[in-house]
């Protein structure tokens, strides 16, 4: 570090450039964007809530008017026991609301002798795999209320691309950039999130990033500011970052809950990755993480802090302007 040192003169000087750049991204709720038109992607159904459930409530506090378009159903990471659970449930409650029809009953049994007749590796049936769908969908929702965001304000695009109901996904076309614009001239955001952690372990993330990038590419209106989170399989570093948003004990633990909407993720996931954590203790792992590093670090002392990437005109800002002229450091 000699010609660092030499370059501001001493480490005393290098030190407080250190510790002044570190504090400056730290954004607590009143420098968070308020009032403004936001669009989150999530590639799976849980995404938003395990890498930005903490940011995403103090969004909502601050009056944002928030959008969650998922960008993929994630049926494949369903197990076949959840849709055995479901049909169940949708027996026994219909014996509660008066019963069903014979039609639903045919379709009740055609689905359970798929499953059954199924052998390991072999695709879903068209009706299991819409099955799934509804489940995520479901779970997402709640997920969405958890965070103070009503049923109205998911869109699920579907993506062609996911659809193969396989591991292997089809290559990006024009239908999947096609549904990103139009879900961008539909909201025109100020500020969209996205995912930026591109080591899940089928590619997904990737996929889903470049569709959005190509429909920003395609979007003829006002070009918002992008935020780039991680969560599920890797968090940014301190050093990477440009905003830290700090969750007290009770924030995080009601982004946890959040995350526990995702019934069918929980306990363990279809496709957990090399990580055996569960989605919920990888994050709070992250976050505690991140908040005991900028200690040791000498910065103040927070319970876990979220990470983001702010870019705006497809480049990275080393330090984006915050929401007011004051720096305030708080949860």
């Amino acid at each position: 570090l000699s010609s660092l040192v030499a370059k501001h003169g001493s480490a005393e000087a290098l030190n407080g450039e250190v510790f002044n750049r570190l504090i400056a991204k730290i954004r607590g709720k009143s420098k968070l964007p308020s009032g403004q038109k936001i669009l989150v992607f999530s590639p799976h159904p849980d995404d938003d809530v395990i890498s930005m459930g903490g940011i995403l409530r103090k969004l909502v506090e601050n009056g944002n008017q928030i959008t969650v378009a998922y960008q993929t159903s994630g049926n494949i990471a369903v197990f076949d026991h959840d849709v055995r659970r479901y049909l169940d449930f949708y027996e026994r409650g219909g014996a509660v609301m008066g019963g069903g029809s014979r039609a639903t009953d045919e379709n009740l049994q055609k689905v359970r002798e798929a499953l059954a007749s199924k052998a390991p590796g072999e695709v879903d049936t068209a009706d299991v795999q819409a099955l799934k769908r509804v489940i995520r969908e479901s779970e997402a929702v709640s997920a969405l209320e958890n965070v103070g965001l009503s049923q109205d304000k998911a869109r699920f695009l579907n993506l062609p691309f996911y659809q193969t109901g396989k591991v292997r996904k089809d290559p990006l076309t024009e239908e999947d950039i096609g549904i990103t614009l139009a879900t961008l001239n539909e909201i025109e955001p100020e500020l969209e999130f996205a995912a930026g952690d591109l080591s899940d372990p089928h590619g997904t993330h990737r996929m889903c990033l470049e569709a959005v990038r190509k429909g920003l590419e395609a979007y003829r209106g006002h070009p918002p500011e992008v935020w780039l989170y991680r969560g599920a399989w890797q968090e940014w570093s301190v050093s990477e970052c440009t905003v830290l948003v700090p969750l007290s004990e009770a924030e995080l633990r009601r982004k946890i809950l959040a995350i526990f909407k995702h019934q069918s993720q929980k306990d363990k996931a279809p496709f957990p990755g090399p990580d055996e954590r569960e989605f919920w203790k990888r994050t709070e792992d992250r976050n505690r993480g991140t908040a005991d590093l900028l200690v040791s670090l000498g910065l103040p002392a927070y319970y876990a802090m979220e990470a983001y990437v702010v870019e705006k005109d497809g480049e990275r800002l080393e330090n984006p302007p915050a929401a007011t002229s004051t720096l305030v450091v708080g949860g």
